[in-house]
């Protein structure tokens, strides 16, 4: 399924928005989407948003409320509530806008929750032994699924002779994702980042230990607002500086998520973003003569023929298949273990309401 992604570009620029002083609520990310849920009254069941988990709770702020939620809430880093003033873990979800999620780290088959009501996402790497195409395309396809616009950012650029190559490479994963290379120490965040960290917009960054994204943070806040420490100079490999989710604030209105370094980001129901993200093999599928053709050595293939003809490269091709099966046997997975911890649930009431009896 192609969708429309004419909005994957900076919004335009609005003086008169930018101008205004937001609201409480609109500088912690409130927008229309959300008011449109809001019918009941907001003063008896004020909006918050969480801005951290923790274990004992979620960390929520609102006007003029701060303060610690107990468990109970099914919600992530970004998400609206409507806080329940005297039973609080039964404070409402609203709709999300969009939802980051994969496939947990382990053996364990559960899903994990990333962060909600992201408007961008940037994707960051450096320009050194930490570029990976394959790795990129993993968090493109993350975006695409949650319809989130992403920005590939390259950073380290001050280290790297020549940062066009890495430019290149990242451009050419999709024509709907633009790819920076910038300095996350000096002044270039503000300047390069700044018609996509607009008042009432949330953006966060996603990438590996060690590439700068609280640097980046730090950069848009104008301080040091989060901790960050250098790569091993060998292999490039970052230390875990941040250790959770976190929603920071720029005096402009904008919300900026900052994020642990992800070591594995195994898709899950994230099929049509795959699709999106490669368009130019997925749209040949239909073109197959066999429809259970498994682009190998099937005659008729539409796919290995256009391999044959160079317009695909077999690496591409190569990583298509892979997260294409990642992806069908993670969701599989996981709605088996749904599944099984329904009948099981089922199975417990049963008992219980047998005892009862």
């Amino acid at each position: 399924m192609t969708r429309d992604y004419s909005q994957f570009l900076p919004p335009s620029r609005n003086d008169k928005t930018e101008d205004r002083v937001p609201s409480k609520l609109e500088a912690l990310g409130w927008q229309p989407f959300f008011i449109q849920q809001a019918n009941g009254d907001l003063a008896a069941t004020p909006p918050v948003r969480v801005i951290e988990v923790h274990r004992n709770g979620l960390h929520v702020l609102g006007d003029g409320i701060d303060r610690l939620l107990p468990p109970g809430p099914d919600a992530t880093v970004g998400d609206w509530l409507l806080l329940d003033p005297e039973q609080p873990a039964q404070s409402a979800v609203l709709n999300r806008k969009s939802l980051f999620k994969r496939r947990a780290p382990g053996t364990e088959r559960v899903l994990q929750l990333i962060a909600a009501n992201v408007d961008t996402v940037f994707i960051v790497t450096s320009c050194n032994q930490d570029f990976n195409v394959a790795r990129l395309e993993r968090y493109v396809a993350l975006a695409f699924e949650a319809e989130v616009t992403p920005v590939i950012l390259l950073t380290k650029a001050d280290l790297c002779d020549d940062t066009a190559p890495y430019v290149r490479e990242a451009s050419e994963i999709s024509p709907r994702v633009i790819a920076l290379a910038l300095d996350a120490l000096g002044q270039e965040p503000q300047v390069k980042l700044k018609d996509w960290c607009k008042p009432g917009q949330t953006v966060a960054f996603l990438g590996s230990s060690g590439v700068g994204k609280s640097t980046l943070v730090n950069a848009l806040m104008d301080g040091q607002a989060v901790e960050t420490s250098a790569i091993r100079e060998d292999d490039a490999k970052g230390r875990h500086t941040t250790t959770r989710r976190q929603l920071h604030f720029l005096a402009n209105g904008c919300a900026v998520l900052d994020t642990p370094g992800m070591r594995e980001l195994q898709l899950t129901d994230a099929k049509d973003g795959i699709a999106d993200l490669f368009e130019d093999i997925s749209g040949l599928v239909e073109q197959c003569r066999f429809r259970d053709c498994k682009h190998e050595t099937e005659p008729g293939c539409a796919i290995t023929g256009a391999v044959e003809q160079g317009d695909i490269s077999p690496a591409r091709l190569a990583r298509w298949k892979k997260l294409v099966a990642e992806e069908k046997f993670n969701t599989a997975s996981l709605s088996e273990r749904r599944s099984n911890d329904k009948a099981l649930h089922k199975k417990i009431r049963a008992i219980k309401k047998k005892n009862r009896k």
